[in-house]
């Protein structure tokens, strides 16, 4: 019976996990070309809603996906023009951009399903008929890719060179602002698919169904200190935290004191144990191409 319960326990923790660690991803490629991607929390929650309402509408959740991933290279390419073309503030782009998901999908959840807090019932991943989650599975390659491409291939290779110093990578004929961008609608793509899997898990869009998890991923990046790996296993923390906190809410400590531990935990990991960690040198910083 207890191996059972460590199982469930396990599985939950990597259910729970899944949410934070595609926009943690995501967050390295943006960070590490440069673009600092706040505007993550407000992607997971657009992916939700587009999943719902694409899954909703066709009945089909690889279409839904598609929606959900599509919502959030949409919301990075703002960002990317807002940020990398017109060089405005990266993290006033970012806040303004969640905002604005907030908005946007409680005023469309109105019209499209007449409720501006929650939308229909939708079909999830069982639909799929498959052994196992498709998720999870999908969460390691995506890790294991990411990695390789970060540290073994030339996009890796330029997309680190224009984070560190985008004036030597200019030098030698890169593309900077193309490579930011590159970076900034991956984080998207990753994020909405993280919104995707929240709208799957919950068989629904809910408002502010992100309920913050982008501002941890970002946090857990920093954690990880800009290393996929590192993130990860940061996201896994946190999953552990919000799973840990389950197990607890009949248990008769205060509701308000259990939901605040993963944020506590959060704090106390970045003040007290992790050291100094360092961005990418030019990370937030506008490139300007030298005439």
């Amino acid at each position: 019976m207890d191996e059972i319960l460590d199982i469930a326990f396990l599985l939950q923790t990597l259910r729970i996990t899944i949410p934070y660690l595609l926009p943690s991803i995501g967050a390295v490629f943006s960070e590490k070309g440069g673009v600092v991607n706040i505007a993550l929390e407000g992607i997971l929650l657009a992916g939700a809603f587009c999943t719902a309402v694409g899954t909703f509408y066709t009945g089909n959740v690889l279409l839904g996906i598609v929606c959900g991933v599509s919502a959030g290279v949409m919301i990075a390419y703002i960002h990317s023009i807002i940020t990398i073309t017109f060089k405005a503030n990266q993290i006033v782009s970012g806040i303004a951009l969640n905002i604005f998901a907030l908005g946007i999908t409680k005023f469309f959840c109105k019209i499209l399903f007449n409720s501006s807090s929650n939308s229909a019932r939708i079909v999830g991943l069982e639909t799929l008929n498959l052994p196992f989650n498709p998720f999870l599975l999908l969460c390691v390659i995506i890790l294991a890719i990411s990695y390789i491409t970060i540290y073994r291939t030339k996009f890796g290779l330029r997309l680190r060179a224009a984070g560190e110093n985008p004036e030597a990578a200019d030098s030698l004929g890169i593309n900077v602002n193309l490579i930011r961008y590159a970076g900034v609608l991956i984080s998207g793509a990753l994020a909405g698919l993280g919104g995707a899997w929240l709208a799957f898990e919950q068989h629904s869009f809910t408002d502010g169904m992100s309920a913050g998890r982008g501002y941890i991923a970002l946090a857990a990046m920093i954690i990880g200190k800009w290393n996929p790996l590192g993130a990860a296993a940061a996201c896994l923390l946190f999953g552990f935290a919000e799973s840990f906190t389950l197990q607890f809410q009949n248990s008769g400590i205060p509701t308000q004191f259990i939901q605040m531990l993963p944020y506590v935990l959060t704090i106390i990991v970045l003040a007290g144990f992790i050291g100094k960690a360092s961005p990418p040198a030019a990370d937030g910083i506008p490139f300007e191409k030298k005439d």
